[in-house]
C-alpha cells in the first residue's frame, strides 16, 4: 500500500500532535505500509527527530512550504500548503491519502475528489471554534465526515459526538493513541512512591496542571514533578507553589526519550485534565506513555479516559477538584502496595496501545475501503 500522510505544519513541532505523526509514521512502515509524508520542513530536525527514530526505508519525505510568495512570505496557511500537495499527489501515486486537519480534508476532497481520503478526527472543531467561525467550519466538517473514504476517530467520545453533531455513514474505526513499550523493565521505589509522582505533557490550563499546583498545597511530605512547562509557565507556577505543601520540581519541555527516563522511574503519574475543550474528547499520549512505564494513574474522570483506563489500573477525581484530585493521589501515596498493582496492571494494559498494533489496525482498515 502507498500513503500519502499530509501535515501541513512544520516537524518537528514541540506539540504532542507531532509526537504522534512521528511514531505513526515510523509503525505504518514497519506494518508495510510505503509512505510518503507530506509536511513543513522546520530546522529543528526531520520529522521523526521527537522519538529518537531514523527515516525508515519505506518513508519517503515530501517537504512543501505552507507560505504565500513574495510580498506575503510573512503569511502561512493550510490553503498554500494545499496547493502545493496537490502538485505532487500524481508522483506520489497514493492508493489513499491520510489526514488529521479538518481543513486541509476538506481542500483535497474538493480539489481531489476522486483519490481516496481517510480523516482521523481528533475533536468537533466546529465546536470548539470562534463564533464568528462556526457555521463556516461546521460545513467544512459536514463536507469532510460525508465524503471521506472512511474515518478514524481517537476515542469513542469523538464519535458520538461527531454523530450527535452530523449525519455520515462513511465507513469508520476507533483507534486511541499508543505508546511505544519500554524494552528494559522499570525500576521503582514503591515504598517511597509518595516521592515519586510525576506530570507530563503541555501546562496549557485545560492541562489542569494549576490544579495539580493546588493538589499539591495539600499534600505536605509528597515530591512531584511537572514535566513540559515553557520558561514563562515555569515561573508562574513556581510562584504559586506552597511552601508547606508537596515538593514540586518543575521542569521545562523535553524529548519523548528523556521524558520516559523520568516516566520509568515514578510510581505515581498524574493526568489532572479540566473537563473543558478538547478534554472531552481526547486519546492522550501520555495517558499511554504512563501505563507503558509501569505507573500508577491518576486521572480526571472523563468519558474519553475512561474507555481506556480501568479501575484496576490507578484512581479517579472530579475534574477542575484540587481536593479530589490531592486525595486520589493521596490514596495511592500512602498504600504502596496498591499503588505497585495500579502500576502493573496498567503495564499490562498497555501492550494492547502499541503504535505497531495501531498501524496494522489502520493499515487493515484502509485495505478493507480500497476493496470497497
Amino acid at each position: 500500500m502507498n500513503l500519502l500522510f499530509a501535515f501541513p505544519e512544520p516537524l518537528p513541532l514541540p506539540r504532542a500532535r507531532s509526537v504522534q505523526v512521528a511514531w505513526m509514521t515510523d509503525a505504518l512502515c514497519a506494518a508495510g505500509v510505503n509512505v510518503t509524508l507530506a509536511h513543513v520542513p522546520s530546522p529543528d530536525g526531520h520529522p521523526l527527530q521527537p522519538i529518537g527514530k531514523p527515516l525508515p526505508a519505506r518513508l519517503r519525505l515530501l517537504p512543501l512550504s505552507n507560505r504565500w510568495p513574495f510580498p506575503f512570505s510573512r503569511w502561512h496557511s493550510v490553503s498554500r500548503f494545499t496547493r502545493q500537495l496537490v502538485r505532487h499527489i500524481d508522483t506520489a501515486s497514493p492508493d489513499a491519502i491520510f489526514v488529521r486537519h479538518i481543513k486541509l480534508a476538506y481542500q483535497l476532497l474538493k480539489l481531489r475528489p476522486n483519490t481516496p481520503l481517510i480523516y482521523e478526527a481528533h475533536e468537533v472543531f466546529a465546536a470548539n471554534a470562534q463564533p464568528a467561525k462556526r457555521q463556516k467550519l461546521a460545513e467544512q466538517e459536514a463536507f469532510v465526515l460525508a465524503h471521506a473514504k472512511g474515518i478514524v476517530h481517537i476515542s469513542r467520545a469523538v464519535q458520538e459526538a461527531l454523530h450527535s453533531d452530523y449525519l455520515f455513514s462513511n465507513q469508520e474505526i476507533v483507534l486511541h493513541s499508543a505508546a511505544e513499550i519500554p524494552k528494559a523493565p522499570a525500576i521503582k521505589d514503591w515504598a517511597n512512591c509518595a516521592r515519586h509522582i510525576v506530570y507530563a505533557g503541555s501546562f496549557f490550563s485545560w492541562k489542569g496542571v494549576d490544579d495539580l499546583i493546588d493538589a499539591a498545597a495539600e499534600l505536605p511530605g509528597y515530591r512531584m514533578l511537572l514535566i513540559g512547562g515553557e520558561p514563562a509557565e515555569i515561573e508562574r507556577l513556581r510562584a504559586r507553589i506552597a511552601p508547606t505543601g508537596a515538593e514540586v520540581v518543575l521542569l521545562p519541555r523535553m524529548s519523548s526519550s528523556q521524558a520516559l527516563e523520568y516516566l520509568q522511574e515514578a510510581c505515581i503519574a498524574v493526568l489532572p485534565n479540566r473537563a473543558e475543550g478538547v478534554s472531552h474528547f481526547t486519546s492522550p499520549l501520555k495517558l499511554f506513555e504512563y501505563m507503558g512505564a509501569g505507573c500508577a494513574v491518576v486521572a480526571a474522570d472523563l468519558p474519553s479516559i475512561r474507555e481506556v483506563l480501568g479501575d484496576d489500573e490507578g484512581r479517579w477525581f472530579s475534574p477542575g477538584s484540587p481536593a479530589a484530585l490531592a486525595e486520589a493521589i493521596r490514596s495511592l501515596g500512602e498504600a504502596p502496595e496498591i499503588a505497585r498493582s495500579c502500576g502493573a496492571a496498567a503495564a499490562v494494559k498497555a501492550g494492547e496501545y502499541t503504535w505497531l498494533g495501531r498501524a496494522e489496525a489502520l493499515r487493515r482498515f484502509i485495505d478493507s475501503l480500497l476493496k470497497v
